[in-house]
């Protein structure tokens, strides 16, 4: 095996990692990946140190232009997705970040978030109760996919009519975090982040108007001494939430239930002792990474495991090698439900940790906990396929029965 194993458009890459990751961190834990012109960085303390480290950052814009760092001049068409994309936190760095996450933060309150367990509660039991009565189907479609969608249009105010929508806008737009991907992918985004904003600009000059008991009356009239959202960062923020908050549930959600079928011990044990779903959900975050990898790019020289990586320079933080190196986890291939501690970084570290994150462990617990209760025998019917991706990894479908 070489670095050339390192082929994150391969289909049996993207379907088993895991072999290339231990060669990598064994042999070449800091390389340049000519084809997506990243350093790939593979081992858990690096990946760990470089996402605290603030000569890292998610864009460069507030300190350079495109072609200081060797970039090409964004296609003029592109405009829309960026000027969405870049109202939202995600792709901020401090000032602006720190002043967006503060606002944002009085809004999205942890009182807020767990206020929303009931009706996610509701929600899961009534999905898993729908399977278990159908006998089975796509676990995926019938619960992972419409919990996230429903909990965050319920979070956000988006009336019944409408949230049908919001799948395949937070689906095509997420298509652009793929690396390199075709120009109809890139196309399908921009119009999706065209339609996407101007619905919630629409959305939220109505509620700015008439106030209403959901987070985004709460984000248009949050203010911190003066200072308020923008209308751009309000929508931003809106669409980050949707994204963020579906694509990683969705995937954990599918990418867990596919792990426990192929290690029926440990679902044995889960299903005899409820009590494990708390640590369960931190060890399949951690098991299979539901995104396995963030991006970075250099804004200071930096020195990393011995190799030097210039200044304008995109790293390629492997979450999913980090979360299963063998300096930081013992035995880490093997599946334990118990598993304490378990330091995974499936949620990020630093200043981008995920604003998201205590809703999302909600979702996961109550959604794995509904079906364990209302679908205790189920079982899997067709082996899964992997979708494309690589940088959102997921199952293309999860057939099931009860």
């Amino acid at each position: 095996m070489n670095e050339l194993a390192y082929d994150p458009w391969s289909p049996d890459f993207v379907a088993n990692p895991y072999p290339v990751f231990e060669w990598l961190r064994d042999e070449r834990p800091v390389f340049f990946h000519e084809p997506s012109g990243q350093w790939v960085i593979s081992r858990y303390e690096d990946v760990n140190a470089l996402l605290r480290d603030r000569r890292l950052g998610r864009t460069y814009l507030h300190i350079a232009g495109h072609e200081e760092f060797g970039q090409e001049p964004e296609t003029e068409f592109l405009r829309p997705f960026w000027d969405l994309v870049r109202a939202g936190m995600l792709d901020m760095e401090p000032p602006t970040h720190t002043r967006l996450r503060r606002l944002v933060s009085k809004a999205f309150t942890a009182r807020m978030v767990e206020g929303l367990r009931p009706t996610i509660q509701r929600l899961a039991g009534e999905l898993a109760e729908s399977l278990a009565a159908k006998g089975g189907g796509d676990l995926l479609a019938e619960v992972a996919e419409p919990l996230p969608v429903n909990v965050i249009a319920e979070m956000l105010g988006v009336p019944v009519s409408d949230r049908h929508l919001l799948r395949p806008w937070s689906a095509d737009i997420c298509g652009m975090y793929e690396l390199n991907p075709p120009v109809d992918v890139q196309r399908t985004a921009v119009r999706a982040a065209a339609e996407f904003s101007d619905y919630l600009r629409e959305l939220a000059r109505s509620r700015r108007n008439e106030p209403r008991d959901d987070l985004i009356s709460a984000l248009a009239q949050v203010v911190d001494g003066g200072d308020r959202l923008t209308e751009d960062e309000l929508i931003g923020t809106c669409v980050l939430l949707l994204n963020a908050g579906h694509e990683a549930t969705v995937n954990t959600t599918g990418n867990g239930w596919w792990a426990l079928f192929r290690h029926p011990g440990e679902l044995e044990r889960l299903r005899a002792d409820a009590s494990l779903v708390p640590t369960a959900i931190e060890e399949l975050l951690r098991y299979d990474t539901p995104a396995p990898m963030f991006e970075r790019w250099v804004l200071e020289d930096i020195t990393v495991a011995g190799i030097d990586i210039p200044r304008g320079a995109e790293v390629a933080l492997q979450f999913a090698s980090a979360n299963r190196d063998p300096e930081t986890f013992a035995d880490p291939d093997r599946l334990d439900l118990g598993r304490d501690p378990n330091p995974h970084i499936t949620f990020g570290l630093g200043i981008h940790y995920c604003l998201g994150a205590p809703l999302a462990r909600i979702e996961l617990a109550e959604s794995y906990g509904a079906l364990l209760r209302l679908a205790p025998d189920l079982r899997l019917t067709d082996e899964p396929k992997w979708k494309s991706g690589f940088v959102l990894r997921g199952l293309e479908a999860l057939y099931v029965e009860c």
